[in-house]
């Protein structure tokens, strides 16, 4: 079969690495790609949400899969330009549109929520018509304050804030387009105090089976200071999601919000993120996405021992009742490498060296190009290091030491993945 892979990132190029290997993938193309996935596969240089392209691509090359990595094209309808044209035949990893709200709406996602009993924080959805409700739920509520664009914001959308006048400035300013139309409407948050960690589930809408779960970094600074960004890195497995958590989880989160998703006759194919955190040993749902995380898929994927592709026609064909996943006892710790400034204002175009050619560790590309056959930095996150063992903080440490062996200007990475668990 060949298998048509949207994305340009970390996540896209491990998603590669992992469908490349099955032998149920005869020819892997990836749109646009990276320098890492052209070694995996035929780069095809077509925009995510150029649906046109994407689908002239799929006729001229007979394709027979399409996995969809990011989360704008599957929030602008990629899916069902597939599912309302010649090209239904198509088996389309990625929800529909209307399924996709459940990432590109945090209100509609915290309204799902509710409807179906997933533990959650307390909330409250603002519009500009509504700031003076919004500033009264404030005043109700202790610090800090949490603050979430309603739609995507490039993991950037949402604000921890310690003073309620501060708060209050965010909330207007956000409502005034802070993150353009994304926080046309705001959710103000309780905040819940505890330890996150995220669990993926691949469904096709009415069961489902666990991938590895993991525990990603989001700030920018060691000892989780500093601005979120896209992520700094990943550990799976997480310690403390043993399995009475992990029952839990299943019991509490996983079976209602995939009951929620038949229920609502949900056109659903493909991966629910969970973003959960532990308050006392409870866990509760901070934020639900549609597709796989980065850099966690960067962490998860060498922990899969299963066919990924073989798993992924399941999803497709509606056959995953009954399959069980395996993963390796071995964990995995990824360490991602941005560019000097990030997640600020950056240079691009800066040369990559020392990229090890071989050994046990991946490099997976996150933002490179090509400049004359030389490889160069194209964003914040440049690189993510991934490697396993037995011992995560070995794993840890051994990714640090390939990164510490790459080279670019202002290249900069936390040394502290891990440390807190």
């Amino acid at each position: 079969m060949k298998i048509l892979l949207i994305g340009s990132g970390g996540r896209e190029h491990a998603l590669a690495w992992k469908i490349s290997q099955s032998p149920l993938c005869t020819f892997l193309f990836i749109a646009p790609g990276n320098p890492g996935t052209a070694a995996l596969g035929t780069n095809v240089n077509i925009d995510p949400t150029d649906f046109a392209g994407i689908a002239d691509l799929c006729r001229k090359e007979d394709i027979g899969m399409v996995v969809v990595g990011p989360e704008a094209p599957l929030v602008l309808g990629i899916t069902d330009t597939f599912r309302n044209s010649d090209l239904a035949h198509i088996k389309v990893i990625g929800p529909s549109a209307s399924a996709s709200r459940l990432e590109g709406s945090k209100a509609f996602a915290k309204r799902f929520m509710r409807k179906y009993q997933v533990p959650t924080a307390g909330y409250l959805e603002v519009t500009a018509a509504s700031v003076e409700e919004g500033i009264a739920f404030l005043h109700q509520m202790d610090p800090p304050y949490v603050l979430k664009a309603d739609g995507l914001a490039a993991g950037k959308g949402v604000l921890i804030i310690p003073d309620r006048e501060e708060a209050v400035t965010q909330l207007r300013a956000m409502l005034d387009g802070m993150f353009g139309t994304a926080s046309e409407k705001v959710v103000i948050e309780e905040f819940l105090d505890g330890t996150e960690f995220s669990v993926f589930a691949l469904t096709d809408g009415h069961t489902w089976v666990l991938l590895p779960e993991a525990k990603d970094y989001k700030r920018i600074g060691e000892k989780d200071t500093g601005p979120n960004t896209g992520g700094m890195g990943a550990v799976s497995p997480v310690p403390f999601a043993d399995s009475a958590m992990m029952a839990k989880v299943t019991k509490k989160i996983v079976e209602p919000t995939i009951r929620g998703i038949e229920d609502e006759g949900m056109d659903y194919t493909g991966f629910v993120f969970f973003g959960l955190i532990s308050v006392k040993g409870e866990p509760y749902v901070i934020e639900y996405n549609c597709r796989l995380g980065d850099p966690e898929t960067e962490a998860i994927l060498p922990r899969l021992e299963d066919d990924l592709v073989s798993l992924l026609l399941a999803a497709a064909d509606g056959k995953l009742s009954g399959l069980k996943t395996t993963f390796s006892p071995f964990a995995s710790a990824t360490v991602v490498m941005v560019s000097g400034g990030y997640p600020g204002d950056y240079r691009k175009g800066l040369p990559v060296s020392g990229i090890p050619a071989d050994g046990d560790t991946l490099v997976f590309h996150a933002g490179t190009s090509l400049s004359n056959e030389q490889l160069v930095t194209n964003g914040g996150r440049v690189l993510a290091v991934t490697t396993t063992d037995m011992d995560f903080r070995k794993a840890v440490q051994r990714s640090l030491e390939t990164a510490d062996r790459i080279t670019y200007e202002g290249k900069y990475y936390r040394r502290d993945i891990g440390n807190d668990l």
